[in-house]
């Protein structure tokens, strides 16, 4: 499958004062032009994986940081023809609330991507995080829909990931519970480092298996934890986002000049 940006990105390895990450990292000028490349990005994979395979299989994180790119798949002309209608949508982790929640991550997508774009109903697949048995539905009903495709393709085409200023990943916080499970695509975490409250997650199996991970990283006040990443001295259970290491798949970071600038 074709892939790669549409545009000439700043790469980190050709830029010796920024520091060097796992996998394929964009460096750009401010944030907007690092949404206009993992946009980019975004919407390529989309298309070629629905010519590929007939449809896309697509987690989004929750928080602020990625709420811009989705107010832009919306909005911007440029992604007037995102497949949305061969698109099944999955949420990479959940607070343990219900939707109407002000802290729900599944209510920010539902309200910024679901309600306005023309994705079946059938295709958005939210966590019942609020559920006690939300991570064994969760994944059963990973396994059943994946389960249409051939084997070896079986897996999610693009997972859009945050970074927490402690260094957690989806619902992944340092020296938690979730971070231990390897067989299991989706847990509970809980635990006295687990900000409240509790969270269903996918797993590092889950995550790593993936086509595509994207790492979205915005401003200055993550400048210090990516120089800790760079200099690959702390393991994946003091810095969670470490653990993600896609096995044939790509890890792409996307920065912008404050995240990606040594912190002084």
């Amino acid at each position: 499958m074709s892939e790669g940006p549409t545009q000439p990105y700043e790469l980190l390895d050709e830029t010796p004062e920024f520091p060097r990450l796992p996998g394929h990292v964009v460096v750009s000028a401010d944030a907007n032009a690092a949404l206009d490349a993992l946009g980019a990005d975004l919407f390529l994979h989309a298309k070629n994986c629905v010519r590929t395979f007939g449809d896309f299989h697509l987690a989004l994180s929750g928080g602020s940081t990625p709420m811009p790119l989705y107010e832009r798949l919306m909005i911007d002309p440029r992604f007037r023809e995102f497949p949305w209608r061969r698109t099944h949508l999955w949420i990479v982790d959940e607070r343990c609330v219900p939707f109407d929640h002000e802290k729900s991550n599944f209510r920010q997508i539902r309200e910024m991507i679901v309600e306005h774009s023309d994705i079946p109903p059938s295709q958005v697949h939210p966590m019942l995080a609020d559920q006690p048995d939300a991570a064994e539905r969760y994944e059963a009903e990973l396994r059943e829909v994946l389960g249409w495709r051939e084997k070896g393709h079986d897996r999610l085409d693009f997972v859009l990931l945050g970074m927490g200023d402690e260094g957690h990943t989806a619902s992944l916080f340092p020296h938690s519970i979730a971070q231990t499970v390897t067989d299991h695509f989706v847990a509970f975490n809980r635990g006295p480092t687990v900000v409240p409250p509790d969270r269903v997650t996918m797993t590092y199996p889950l995550l790593n298996s993936a086509r595509f991970i994207a790492a979205l990283v915005l401003g200055k006040k993550k400048a210090q934890m990516i120089h800790r990443i760079a200099t690959d001295v702390d393991n994946a259970s003091e810095i969670p986002i470490k653990g993600i290491a896609p096995i044939g798949g790509e890890l792409r970071w996307y920065l912008d000049t404050e995240s990606a600038r040594w912190p002084s």
